[in-house]
């Protein structure tokens, strides 16, 4: 059993992303689809489709590469199970000073930290990308 499935899909973008893959499988869920709306947005993946298996359904990912190395440098969790991470709108962290992107988890849905600021509005950190 997955206790973690966001930690598992960012894993999975990391590890093809590594390996050179052109997309990355998973399974299917919400809270997936906006991460991988949130990458699609901010130019780190060209695309992203929901595909059916006849099961359950699966997330594709398509990666993005810039010179035969992938564009997102770093993909992290930040807030886990055992040890969730809160911040108000003022605490939202920069990261890379602009260059990367904090998801976070709010009251109006996922949201970039730029989307998050601009809608003064705090969360859970979900991960950062850059």
């Amino acid at each position: 059993m997955m206790t973690d499935p966001v930690a598992d899909m960012l894993t999975r973008i990391r590890n093809a992303g590594t390996a050179g893959l052109r997309w990355a499988d998973m399974p299917l869920s919400k809270l997936k689809v906006e991460v991988a709306r949130l990458l699609k947005e901010n130019a780190f993946v060209y695309d992203y489709k929901v595909l059916n298996d006849g099961r359950h359904g699966l997330l594709r990912v398509y990666l993005k590469y810039h010179e035969g190395s992938p564009v997102i440098r770093r993909i992290a969790r930040v807030s886990k199970p055992g040890r969730r991470q809160y911040v108000g709108v003022d605490e939202i962290p920069r990261v890379r000073n602009g260059l990367g992107i904090a998801i976070l988890s709010t009251s109006r849905g996922l949201l970039s930290d730029r989307a998050a600021r601009a809608e003064r509005v705090g969360g859970e950190v979900l991960a950062v990308v850059w």
